[in-house]
């Protein structure tokens, strides 16, 4: 079977080398973490999978970076692949923003950072 693909986006780079090694170990063989430092290097990866006939399993991303917001993506991502599990990644943001874009997008979950690791990884397994 090959690996479930887990794109994980965030601008800081720090947090996205230690979120991939992290969920790397947690989740296991089967699955394979990649990394965006933007939303639209996020967005370019994901064309070489639309264009290839693939599916992400589950795209984590961060809510405020520089450029193309978290919510853009997200949005984007849903457009393109409507199986694809959709966690968002925030320090700050308004309850009543998040709650609107968990009912229009059907987000797997919304975790506050730091968050546990494994939790992000129930949520990219759909537990």
């Amino acid at each position: 079977m090959p690996d479930r693909l887990v794109l994980c986006v965030d601008d800081e780079a720090l947090l996205l080398l230690a979120l991939r090694h992290r969920l790397e170990s947690i989740l296991g063989p089967g699955y394979r973490c990649e990394t965006a430092p933007s939303g639209e290097s996020a967005l370019a990866g994901l064309d070489g999978l639309s264009a290839a006939g693939q599916e992400p399993a589950a795209v984590v991303c961060d809510w405020r970076m520089p450029g193309m917001k978290g919510d853009a993506v997200l949005r984007e991502v849903r457009a393109r692949f409507p199986r694809t599990r959709l966690v968002l990644l925030t320090g700050y943001a308004d309850r009543e923003e998040l709650l609107a874009l968990d009912s229009e997008l059907g987000l797997a979950g919304i975790l506050q950072k730091p968050c546990d690791v494994r939790d992000l990884a129930d949520l990219i397994r759909g537990q």
